[in-house]
């Protein structure tokens, strides 16, 4: 009798067994030292929440909207390169698990699956995450084929103009299609499952790249391929331009300073990502968490602030939720379940993640999650201390 899955941790555990050791890295670890990926693991875990008694609870609301979508929870799926490389198709199984879900779904420009494959395969509309090119007539043409899949938003990633080193992808050859070496032929050999599911993709390269760039079907490492193609030209002024091809919502993600916030929001963007790429871009960055509140105090009012970095359960979600946040991406999360159990591994992460929001928010004394505030945390100092991050507490009833 298999033991049983009881969270995020659990779907990472069986991912590590059944996914080749380099495209589960590439989806685990971070740049350099892995500083700032610990941080914001570290970070999240200094946060307690405060319990509440005595409030009746028994009717919870979980739905929200992110940038004008009604959704089921205030969580979304992360663009996350490579995906189909962590169980076949899996960009694909990804999106119809959000979409059974009621989440959206971002596609990553460095997607295995193509936009059309996906846009084929589901009937939900999904997001677009878009990379800017030293080519702009890629990039172009990228934003007018998310256009075509009728894509209901585009978010540009402005954290990667230049990669940060990621020391696993160099040591485990990481490459586009997988280098066959013999230590990666004998990984692969013993991940049945994961062979059997690339044998049935419907694609095993990056499906947007294909007849577009050069070499896509012969790279010596990613990194090295990224440091070709990506534009560190990339200036704000060029929201302009994006602008122009994009008519609808318009998301950035990369935010880690309030004046980098302010300045999108002067351009007019639907929304912020707050992130520091999963820990995989500048190492010594701080925490999303840590800077959350400071950049919602600073747009909060003129747009959305989305959370990414780190969320592995319910409970984190709730902390970034009272920090601040409209709704929380996972990425990590997501690639684990993906890596696990194909599609249903997926659901299995976002429905752990559903529970245990709804189970904290009762225990907790919230209802509705459009109502969470940071009256129900409190934060951890590095002894250990708990110090009150709001001191209005006394005679505050449960909040409705």
């Amino acid at each position: 009798m298999s033991t049983p899955i009881t969270n995020v941790a659990d779907l990472r555990a069986l991912a590590r067994r059944r996914v080749p050791r380099a495209f589960f890295e590439y989806a685990d670890r971070g740049s350099y030292d892995e500083t700032t990926l610990r941080a914001n693991r570290a970070a999240l875990e200094r946060i307690a929440l405060r319990q509440r008694v005595m409030c009746n609870v028994d009717q919870r609301s979980l739905a929200t909207e992110i940038v004008g979508q009604p959704v089921s929870m205030p969580l979304a799926i992360a663009p996350t390169g490579l995906t189909g490389l962590q169980h076949g198709g899996g960009e694909i199984l990804g999106a119809r698990a959000a979409a059974k879900a009621g989440i959206p779904f971002c596609l990553s420009t460095m997607s295995i699956c193509s936009i059309e494959q996906v846009r084929e395969a589901v009937q939900t509309p999904f997001w677009f995450q878009v990379y800017v090119m030293r080519d702009r007539g890629f990039t172009r043409d990228l934003i007018q084929r998310a256009k075509a899949a009728q894509c209901s938003a585009l978010m540009l990633t402005a954290d990667l103009t230049v990669q940060g080193q990621r020391h696993r992808e160099i040591k485990n050859g990481l490459s586009v299609p997988p280098r066959l070496t013999l230590h990666n032929l004998l990984d692969m050999a013993s991940k049945p499952r994961w062979a059997w599911s690339m044998l049935r993709a419907p694609s095993r390269s990056f499906g947007n790249l294909q007849g577009r760039i050069d070499n896509t079907d012969s790279l010596s490492t990613l990194a090295q391929w990224i440091a070709k193609q990506f534009d560190p030209t990339l200036e704000w002024k060029d929201l302009e331009w994006i602008r122009e091809l994009w008519p609808g919502k318009l998301i950035i993600k990369g935010i880690l300073d309030p004046r980098d916030a302010r300045i999108a929001a002067d351009h007019g963007v639907d929304a912020i990502v707050v992130s520091n790429h999963g820990g995989r871009q500048l190492d010594g960055a701080p925490a999303t968490i840590e800077v959350l509140p400071s950049i919602v105090q600073a747009v909060g009012e003129r747009m959305q602030v989305l959370f990414d970095g780190g969320i592995q359960s319910g409970q984190d979600l709730l902390k970034a939720l009272a920090c601040g946040a409209h709704a929380g991406l996972i990425g990590k999360a997501f690639l684990y379940g993906l890596g696990a159990l194909g599609e249903a591994g997926v659901t299995q992460t976002i429905e752990l993640i559903r529970r245990e929001l709804s189970v904290s928010m009762a225990l907790t004394g919230q209802t509705d999650v459009r109502n969470l505030s940071d009256d129900l945390i409190w934060r951890k100092a590095p002894e250990g201390m708990l110090s009150i991050i709001s001191t209005q507490f006394d005679g505050v009833p449960c909040r409705r």
